[in-house]
């Protein structure tokens, strides 16, 4: 799974500063990566239980990104961008009970849909202290792209290894003309490995670090660079049915976009992001809920808009009966 990205290109004032200003750009075509930082948090690599189930995840992002450059004769530019991003994930799955490799194999797709809210503005003033000023707004809501993903589990006493490979299928709503969208334009395809550790005493810690290859986009004629990412968490259980802990991400990407105006020289974007989360797991008749909710700040971004998000992670699962029933 993950999402678009808000597209400040192509547009009025967007025209007129990307050439000027790369750190108010955002590389990896806009910033609109494949992987979504934070996906993984704590318990990745647990095996879960077999059959069929469902994942709800309703996620909501605030970001923006400010520059600045001296002109001659004393003038100088300043330029922002705004995106606000609201999204419900669903995750249909089976985790099959037969062992795979030894492992536990996991099967899924994410359906996306939600609602993406941009704007860039630019101040242009004069030695003299005149001033110039422009701005745009764009707003897209729909579907967004599908999500495949696998993964195998292993289980060895207090440690669990995952292996996962997940691809970005465009089929959600996409114009390169627009400043907000809800789908990426073009497939990549992302993976790697995930681990965590239990401990008796309810201290668990897990990091998940994968590689994504972005395919070239076929209505743009651009092409992201490779991009890596590390998503870890830690927890500790404070009961059967409770526990808190932190969370965070590592975002790099790890080579050049191709297709980006050569003033840009190696444009790459990067973020990092850190904070809180609680958990919860209850039980409502034959239905057992697990609940986690928790939220990053964002810091160390380049080239890439940076604010907070939100995650409010629901997995039923059906209780079995006694006895195998």
């Amino acid at each position: 799974m993950r999402l678009h990205r808000s597209r400040a290109r192509g547009l009025g004032i967007a025209a007129l500063i990307v050439p000027l200003l790369p750190l108010g750009a955002a590389a990896d075509e806009s910033g609109a990566s494949a992987w979504l930082p934070g996906q993984f948090a704590s318990y990745a690599a647990v095996p879960g239980t077999p059959g069929f189930s469902l994942e709800a995840i309703f996620y909501g992002r605030t970001a923006s990104a400010t520059a600045g450059t001296q002109l001659p004769r004393g003038g100088r530019l300043l330029v922002g961008l705004n995106t606000s991003e609201q999204y419900l994930f669903l995750t249909p799955s089976y985790t099959f009970a037969e062992p795979v490799l030894n492992a536990q194999l996991w099967l899924g797709v994410t359906f996306a849909a939600g609602r993406a809210d941009t704007s860039v503005w630019g101040v242009l003033s004069g030695p003299a202290g005149n001033s110039f000023s422009t701005a745009s707004r764009d707003s897209a809501a729909g579907f967004s792209d599908l999500y495949p993903m696998a993964s195998l589990k292993w289980e060895f006493g207090n440690h669990n290894l995952m292996a996962y490979t997940m691809a970005s299928v465009p089929t959600g709503a996409y114009d390169p003309n627009r400043l907000a969208g809800v789908g990426l334009g073009h497939w990549a395809i992302d993976g790697g490995m995930g681990y965590t550790f239990l401990s008796q005493g309810g201290f668990e810690f897990s990091a998940t670090a994968g590689l994504t290859y972005n395919f070239v986009n076929p209505s743009t004629q651009y092409q992201s660079g490779v991009d890596g990412h590390l998503d870890f968490g830690a927890s500790y259980a404070l009961s059967d049915a409770v526990y808190v802990g932190a969370v965070g991400y590592l975002y790099n990407q790890l080579s050049d976009d191709i297709g980006a105006p050569p003033q840009l020289g190696g444009f790459r974007s990067r973020v990092a992001g850190v904070g809180p989360q609680v958990g919860w797991s209850f039980t409502i008749g034959r239905l057992a809920i697990d609940l986690n909710l928790r939220a990053y700040s964002e810091f160390a971004a380049e080239n890439r808009p940076q604010g907070w998000n939100a995650w409010l992670v629901v997995t039923p699962s059906r209780v079995k009966r006694g006895g195998g029933g």
